[in-house]
């Protein structure tokens, strides 16, 4: 699988020297001790480093300089443990370019009634230097997270951790490479868009290739990687010849090992994560590539169908953010308007990845009926029940739009014997009318990305960091 660096979190704390060193002590300490045991919680995907406690405009303005210098630091989690004045952070959170976290919590999670004094409120004041930091954070117009409460509490480590999944996303955008293997369908509006936009924006880079330089590495691919590829494949899932002969069956099966060993090579080689085809761009390929695109999806690879570039690194940028997990390249295909059983059937002529499926995916071959090339392999599997959130990019000329809905996901209601493909069942939570009418009316187009992993309230989140206009259908 394409790797995601180690990155790590600086944790610091706001305070001021009015209370004295004894004072500032205690925060030190209690810093450190909220660090190690949200580590020690076993609740964030990446590790926090605790930097100790701000009290200085100086000493901030450095502390942010360093975040953006050091790759490994993906991001800023603050703490007012005391009254921090806010002036002080200004050209601090100003300089500050990686996403930023205000944890507001208190040390201890009570009111000690009975012996409550001054010591006690000077060390739990975030009550107040909360609403200090935050009104300068606001004035900024930063949108930074704010995760409220106990920070003992799941619920609350649970939302840093998200959030830390959605900064990762975010520092590895700007490092998304897509490839085109060809240009964009013909006549098609949806797959185009600015792609110096999306690099400035979105930090995404799309280059073209032509298919003839991917012909080249397919056509090199050594017999003896292809045996030892199609022997793993048997391992992972269930060969079905069905009527093929045995000779035709195994010949495109190995044929779209051929072509995932050389795409993979491909990207690797120049450094690119995510690629898209184009099914009217196959000069010197045999078979458009479906088991190929499939596998190399599993693996953390973004993909788009038709050219599309954009949902190639949309689906790459939304695995990084959920760590691979169930995060899928998805087409709206066909519609149940039945009463009582309104749906999208997601699917896609070949390419779906098969994270997502509810049984063992089988290897089968057959006609494409389009792109007029030799019968494909592909994995055909059914889909999973459960909550997801569905995802789309459009470009419009002032930028970026972000379009999802959370959807209830389920199994095909049958099998579809005629039409061997993976297939997921959805429905928009407000609705199959509601939510396709909000969809369509907002520009959003038939490619998305499916996540059984991420919430609405993550991709709000990434929508936010990379400054793209919002739509949520919910």
């Amino acid at each position: 699988m394409l790797n995601v660096p180690n990155y790590e979190f600086w944790f610091v704390a706001g305070s001021q020297f009015l209370y004295g060193e004894e004072q500032l002590k205690n925060v030190a300490r209690d810093t450190q001790d909220i660090v190690d045991k949200l580590n020690a919680s076993g609740k964030l995907p990446y590790k926090v480093v605790c930097k100790g406690v701000m009290t200085t405009a100086d000493g901030i303005t450095q502390f942010m300089k360093d975040v953006n210098y050091h790759d490994e630091v993906a991001g800023v989690i603050t703490w007012m443990h005391t009254f921090s004045p806010a002036k002080n952070w200004i050209r601090g959170t100003k300089l500050l370019q990686k996403p930023l976290l205000h944890l507001a919590t208190q040390y201890l999670n009570e009111i000690p009634y009975a012996t409550i004094d001054f010591d006690y409120m000077n060390l739990n004041q975030s009550a107040h230097g909360d609403r200090e930091y935050g009104y300068l954070n606001a004035r900024l117009g930063l949108n930074n997270k704010i995760v409220y409460g106990f920070w003992g509490d799941e619920e609350v480590q649970r939302e840093i951790a998200d959030w830390q999944d959605v900064a990762v996303a975010y520092n590895e955008s700007f490092k998304i490479r897509v490839c085109r293997f060809g240009d964009t369908m013909r006549d098609v509006a949806v797959t185009e868009g600015d792609k110096v936009e999306a690099q400035i924006q979105l930090g995404w880079t799309v280059d073209y290739w032509p298919v003839g330089e991917l012909v080249d590495v397919v056509d090199a691919v050594d017999e003896k990687d292809i045996d030892a590829a199609y022997e793993k494949l048997k391992a992972e899932y269930d060969l079905n010849p069905q009527d093929n002969s045995a000779e035709h069956f195994t010949e495109s099966v190995r044929y779209q090992l051929r072509e995932y060993i050389a795409i993979k090579k491909f990207l690797d080689d120049r450094g690119y994560s995510a690629f898209c085809t184009n099914f009217q761009d196959l000069k010197g390929l045999k078979q458009l590539p479906g088991l190929a695109a499939q596998l190399l999806m599993r693996d953390g690879y973004g993909f788009g169908a038709e050219g599309d570039w954009k949902h190639a690194a949309l689906t790459r940028l939304l695995k990084i953010m959920a760590r691979n997990d169930r995060t899928v390249f998805m087409e709206d295909y066909t519609l149940d308007l039945r009463k009582g059983h309104e749906a999208i059937l997601g699917a896609h002529m070949l390419e779906v990845d098969p994270t997502i499926a509810s049984d063992k995916p089988k290897v089968e071959v057959h006609p494409l009926d389009i792109g007029g090339k030799d019968d494909p392999a592909r994995l055909v599997f059914t889909g999973a029940d459960g909550a997801a959130v569905d995802v789309t990019v459009a470009d419009f000329r002032e930028g970026f739009r972000l379009i999802y809905y959370p959807v209830d996901c389920r199994k095909a209601e049958a099998e579809t014997p005629h039409l061997p493909v993976a297939k997921q069942l959805w429905t928009p939570t407000v609705g199959l009318k509601e939510g396709s009418t909000a969809w369509i009316q907002a520009g959003g187009g038939h490619h998305t990305v499916l996540s059984f992993h991420l919430t609405t309230e993550q991709i709000r989140e990434l929508g936010i960091m990379l400054g793209m206009d919002i739509v949520e259908i919910c």
